[in-house]
């Protein structure tokens, strides 16, 4: 690859791209920015925030298939500024990830952050990791109600950050309990207050004569 973002821009892709027109605007980019194969420190953050992620493998028939993964924020961990970690809890016990993974190491990350209107995508390779205890505990989040039967690591080569276009902004069961919250916490110390002003104004009024 002579470019990182050559990972998704295939021959045929560029060709598609000059044809429609596009083609000029990603050379640029390619030759002054292209797409970074580290992990930044932003990237990193918003990564190990994410609560849900969905990850795409093919078989080696080249036949795709896209699985979520989800747990409580930080269940993704950055290893290093070019490797990603997650447990992989017990499910359904289909294994068509862990079986893909074993015929083609190529995968995909999407991420995607509703309320912020946010996409990160990532190109790499994967392994299962199940001979490592020390591994899997690390990964494993506290305090979840689920069992790690083992592990994933992700390795980066490419990853690219999408405009917010049609992304519809919804937000977290729990983002949304706690504005409801503070709302209500501050309603009520404002009618507190309230009070204490009528009560003020009430006792120190001068009586009619």
């Amino acid at each position: 690859m002579t470019y990182s973002s050559d990972i998704a821009f295939t021959p045929t892709i560029k060709s598609i791209q000059a044809r429609k027109g596009s083609r000029r605007l990603y050379a640029r980019m390619e030759e002054e920015r292209s797409w970074l194969s580290s992990v930044t420190p932003d990237v990193a953050a918003f990564i190990e925030s994410q609560t849900s992620v969905f990850l795409a493998t093919a078989n080696k028939e080249m036949q795709p298939y896209i699985q979520h993964r989800g747990g409580p924020a930080g269940f993704l961990k950055v290893l290093d500024e070019t490797t990603i970690g997650f447990a992989d809890f017990a499910g359904n016990r289909q294994y068509v990830t862990i079986g893909n993974l074993a015929d083609n190491p190529k995968a995909y990350l999407f991420l995607i952050d509703y309320s912020r209107r946010r996409r990160v995508k990532i190109w790499g390779t994967a392994r299962v990791v199940e001979d490592d205890a020390e591994l899997i505990a690390r990964l494993a989040p506290t305090d979840y109600e689920a069992r790690a039967e083992r592990a994933i690591v992700f390795s980066v080569l490419a990853w690219d950050v999408n405009c917010p276009s049609h992304i519809p902004q919804r937000f977290e069961a729990s983002d949304v309990a706690a504005a409801l919250a503070e709302r209500d916490a501050r309603i009520a110390a404002l009618e507190a207050q309230l009070q204490e002003l009528r009560a003020s104004a009430g006792h120190d009024a001068v009586p009619p004569t």
